[in-house]
């Protein structure tokens, strides 16, 4: 589903969800009906009937009936360890707000590996948020440590919020630009 279609779906069990963009939790209930207006990364941007805007993680989609395309994401086998293969993940974690990945979005400041003696490989991550007041945070970076985990070869991930140089539209890619209609 795309970030324009909205949808009505009623909850078919009870599910955590993280009001956006405080970053509180928040329960809501089977039956509770709930307008979906973006899944993308795994994740998905719901409306309740109480007008909160609250993000469901991949691991609860179920309550709405939907997959986990974050776990089709994942890479498979062990192949050697690429570079490409982390930002590639970082590219499956997005803005609940705003339909648009982190690296496109210009959140991502430092993305370095460094290789260990036992073969694999540390990454380091520092990333920043459209705001300094954005309550998920926390949310997205155990989105990008939990995505990078999970490419071959990488035992070990740093991910750090950084606020300075604060961040701004300037480091948006044209990408994103255009999805969002800045041009």
């Amino acid at each position: 589903m795309g970030s324009s279609q909205y949808e009505i779906i009623e909850l078919s069990q009870n599910c955590q969800a993280t009001v956006i963009p405080g970053g509180q939790p928040m329960l809501l209930q089977r039956g509770e009906q709930v307008v979906v207006t973006q899944t993308l990364g795994g994740s998905a941007t719901v409306q309740t009937q109480m007008g909160y805007l609250v993000r469901i993680s991949a691991e609860d989609s179920a309550a709405l009936g939907l997959s986990d395309p974050a776990a089709d994401a994942v890479i498979a086998g062990g192949g050697p360890f690429e570079l490409d293969q982390v930002i590639t993940q970082l590219k499956n974690v997005f803005d609940p707000e705003i339909p648009i990945n982190v690296v496109d979005l210009g959140l991502i400041y430092v993305c370095e590996a460094e290789p260990l003696v036992d073969g694999t490989h540390r990454v380091e991550i520092k990333m920043s948020m459209t705001a300094p007041g954005c309550g998920m945070g926390d949310v997205l970076k155990e989105d990008a440590r939990a995505g990078v985990q999970s490419v071959p070869g990488v035992s070990e991930v740093d991910v750090e919020l950084v606020w300075d140089p604060p961040w701004g539209q300037d480091r948006m890619s044209d990408a994103a630009r255009l999805e969002l209609g800045m041009f």
